[in-house]
């Protein structure tokens, strides 16, 4: 498997966006014509967190920042398999 498998990033993302409505967030997942899918987190009308799924050597993980952050910082990653990737990402987009 490559190392960025769109389909299999589709597959998570979507998985995660389907969890995220379940917690009443909207969600909206972008497929660009070149570059990765990304899944948009809504707030307030506006999105506020960009999500991305990439491969590492021991799995998939999420990525995110919110839209004005400059530099990643620490904390702002969650397995793909993690039953409580959806909780993770909304305390850590509402904090």
């Amino acid at each position: 498997m490559k190392s960025r498998d769109p389909r299999e990033q589709f597959t998570h993302l979507m998985r995660l966006g389907w969890d995220l409505r379940g917690l009443g967030l909207c969600t909206s997942l972008v497929l660009p014509r070149a570059g990765q899918p990304i899944l948009e987190v809504m707030f307030g009308g506006e999105t506020r967190v960009r999500i991305t799924v990439v491969r590492r050597a021991c799995g998939w993980v999420f990525v995110w920042r919110p839209w004005w952050a400059r530099v990643w910082r620490p904390g702002e990653a969650v397995w793909a398999e993690a039953d409580n990737a959806a909780d993770v990402i909304v305390s850590a987009a509402t904090a």
